[in-house]
């Protein structure tokens, strides 16, 4: 077994309609300025926070120009911005790429240490800052885990940064944030989120205290997922999936995901697909791939997912996917055949994710994995 490391965040608050207390939280730290990075469609929802911290004498500057998958430049963008002003507290509330850009500028800001000495696992050496981030959708975990993904825009890469200083001071986890979400956009980012779940569980580093987060975040999205798809106003199939997408994040830290976001970065950084999407894209043909390397660990997912043997936990999640209503085939987004080879030497370079696979992952089978997908 591996040694484990968990990093949580300073606070976390659960529960519906929590955001109410956040201008007590936010007024305990004293800030001077605020920087509330989030979007467009949320201004008007946020505007008795941001009149709540006025009243304090707070400063608030607001950003919102983050709309997909953020690469380098765009961070660039945000702190050039973000310098003058000097925020005391960086604030993220949004989606996954919302939150990951917050918690590299909070990291950044004030830090002698260049964004490129800290790409990768471990190296940025500390955060100024204080962050907090506050999720609008159920997928990506940012929220409390150590990562960041940006796209590298000199070779198209994603990249990866993995350090205990991004895990946030505070966080909060209103479900009711939700509620608005889109049908789609809830079912790609709620697959991510049991994709999270799911590779940590069959991970080859698996551990048996993330088990506990992985195995019954499972169970709480697949139970609930489609339910929140087709009645976006249910506030128990919410509350139900935004804990499954917590426990997925608590999981991305000490254990990771693997072949499937490895092999789902290229469909993101060339094609420009939502990231919770292309992982539905691969999900089911990775786990076929793996099943008969790991076949007592899908057992296990099987249970989490209320059926009996590991190859029904296969069809149970093709089913999800088809019940969700989403896209199941690489074809049907667009993405041309002849992109496969080079999205196969493109994922091969994910050797952070790929090492964590339960069976190794060669060109020529990521090539098959691609070719599975396709239609």
């Amino acid at each position: 077994m591996s040694t484990l490391h968990i990093h949580f965040p300073g606070k976390l608050v659960f529960g519906n309609r929590c955001i109410d207390q956040l201008p007590d939280d936010i007024a305990a730290l004293a800030p001077a300025r605020v920087l509330i990075l989030t979007i467009t469609p949320l201004l008007g929802a946020l505007q008795p926070l941001i009149g709540e911290l006025e009243k304090q004498g707070i400063h608030i500057a607001i950003y919102t120009a983050i709309t997909q998958e953020p690469s380098f430049e765009d961070l660039h963008r945000v702190l050039s911005e973000a310098t003058p002003f000097d925020p005391d507290l960086v604030l993220g509330i949004g989606g996954g790429s919302v939150l990951d850009v917050a918690k590299l500028v909070a990291a950044q800001l004030g830090n002698p240490q260049s964004l490129n000495d800290y790409v990768g696992i471990g190296l940025l050496k500390g955060r100024s800052r204080k962050l907090i981030c506050i999720p609008t959708t159920s997928g990506t975990g940012s929220e409390v885990s150590p990562n960041a993904i940006l796209v590298d825009n000199k070779d198209n890469q994603k990249k990866g940064i993995i350090s205990q200083y991004l895990v946030p001071d505070i966080v909060y986890v209103d479900p009711m944030l939700t509620i608005g979400v889109p049908a789609a956009i809830t079912a790609a980012t709620g697959l991510d989120a049991l994709t999270h779940c799911l590779e940590a569980y069959t991970n080859k580093f698996a551990q048996p205290f993330i088990d506990l987060y992985a195995f019954e975040g499972m169970r709480l999205i697949a139970a609930n997922l489609v339910r929140a798809v087709k009645n976006g106003g249910d506030e128990e199939a919410r509350s139900q999936v935004a804990m499954g997408s917590l426990l997925g994040g608590f999981c991305l830290g000490p254990v990771n995901t693997a072949a499937v976001h490895a092999l789902s970065y290229p469909l993101g950084s060339s094609f420009h697909l939502p990231h919770g999407l292309s992982n539905a894209l691969l999900l089911p043909h990775v786990m076929e791939f793996n099943l008969p390397a790991a076949r007592d660990r899908y057992t296990g997912v099987a249970r989490a997912l209320g059926v009996a043997t590991a190859e029904d936990s296969v069809e149970t999640i093709r089913q999800l996917i088809r019940d969700c209503g989403i896209p199941a085939t690489l074809k049907e987004v667009g993405v041309p055949y002849d992109a496969i080879e080079t999205m196969a030497a493109d994922a091969m370079k994910v050797t952070r994710l790929l090492n964590n696979n339960p069976r190794p992952v060669s060109k020529e089978d990521a090539i098959a994995i691609y070719q599975a997908a396709y239609e």
